[in-house]
């Protein structure tokens, strides 16, 4: 415990002593009052206003939209349904470590589209009015072949983009992840759950990275009044997934498509829930232009077990192929299923595409790129 003499109180500012006699409140007190004390304070100051343009009386401005991780499989669906607004510019910025080119080509010269090549854990110098923050790898294979990158680009990152919104006044929504309910002890998993996560395991990178990028958000939206919404987004599946990626969707279609085996990983009891990713963007947008900040789940309740998924994939693509099992990746959550109460209540917002309706949306876009018809 530090002790204060009653008395006095010395402060050297600007090398000048300023003698303050018998301070009725102690330090510790002030630092609460600055603070505003609490989890429900309010915020120092009011973030910036965006451009003047906003309140124009004679010219509307476009809306200039961020993407980071844009050129991803989530990202660049989310640039399709924004590019569609009219009144949007549209801003990417990506590194491609898991991102692609190819993914956004169709926009690409587009008077309202611009794209950056550009890694979010260093500064970034643009006037923006809101900020999709995206930018993470998503699938084990890539978040745990580089794990300090992938907790840089979480940590640093998120910084860095809620550095960016404090400057500009921009609203940001994160893209956090399931992964932060760790194995959860609670099912299905709603967003008053604070996770069973382990802190030092090969996963830890992702979930924990993850988990202290919502902490910063929330600390930026108190500290600063900075305008957040974070969404929690279970797992998602569509065209434009990277093929070798490692997710159980993309491997089962995969491999079917190739005549290999389905390999389950034992003990194919776990389950998970898997959101379209049309549905996934229309949720995503949903928050961003809501007034609620979060975290809200985002995903399908949709619960299906690996056994029965791997069954599904089988008869609508190939019967022929066999299911194997193989042994398992450590720290796999044995359950993941989204309580979406929130989201319906305070988004109106539900997936509508079932599994059996996206799986062959998916098929075709894989069939594509490998270049395998289908055998008559």
């Amino acid at each position: 415990m530090y002790c204060i003499d009653a008395s006095s109180v010395m402060f050297l500012v600007r090398s000048h002593c300023y003698l303050i006699q018998k301070p009725e409140k102690g330090i510790l007190e002030m630092a609460k009052e600055v603070s505003h004390g609490g989890e429900n304070n309010t915020s120092i100051k009011s973030p910036p206003e965006p451009s003047p343009l906003r309140k124009a009386k004679f010219f509307q401005a476009n809306m200039r939209i961020l993407v980071t991780g844009g050129a991803g499989f989530i990202g660049s669906h989310l640039v399709d349904r924004l590019m569609e607004n009219e009144k949007n510019e549209v801003i990417v910025v990506d590194n491609y470590f898991t991102g692609s080119k190819d993914n956004l080509k169709h926009w690409i010269g587009h008077p309202r589209f611009e794209l950056i090549r550009h890694d979010v854990t260093e500064p970034l110098l643009v006037e923006v009015d809101q900020i999709y923050h995206l930018a993470c790898p998503a699938s084990p294979i890539f978040y745990k072949y580089n794990p300090v990158k992938t907790i840089k680009t979480n940590v640093i990152g998120t910084l860095n983009m809620l550095g960016l919104a404090k400057r500009v006044g921009a609203r940001i929504l994160l893209t956090s992840t399931s992964e932060v309910y760790g194995d959860p002890l609670v099912h299905p998993q709603d967003e008053s759950y604070w996770g069973n996560v382990n802190p030092i395991g090969v996963r830890s990178c992702y979930d924990e990275g993850k988990r202290v990028a919502e902490t910063l958000m929330f600390d930026y939206h108190r500290q600063h009044g900075i305008e957040i919404r974070i969404a929690r987004i279970f797992n998602t599946y569509g065209p434009r997934m990277n093929i070798d990626d490692g997710r159980v969707v993309n491997n089962f279609i995969a491999q079917a498509i190739r005549d290999e085996p389905l390999t389950v990983q034992l003990p194919g009891t776990q389950t998970r829930s898997f959101c379209y990713v049309s549905d996934m963007v229309d949720g995503l947008i949903r928050l961003m232009e809501g007034e609620n900040t979060g975290p809200i789940n985002i995903g399908n309740p949709g619960e299906f077990t690996m056994t029965e998924l791997a069954e599904t994939v089988k008869e609508m693509i190939n019967p022929k192929v066999e299911v194997i099992t193989v042994e398992n990746t450590p720290d796999d959550p044995r359950q993941r299923k989204p309580d979406i109460t929130k989201a319906k209540e305070l988004l109106g917002w539900e997936p509508k595409i079932k599994l059996r309706d996206g799986i062959p949306l998916m098929e075709d876009d894989f069939r594509k790129r490998l270049e395998i018809r289908r055998k008559k």
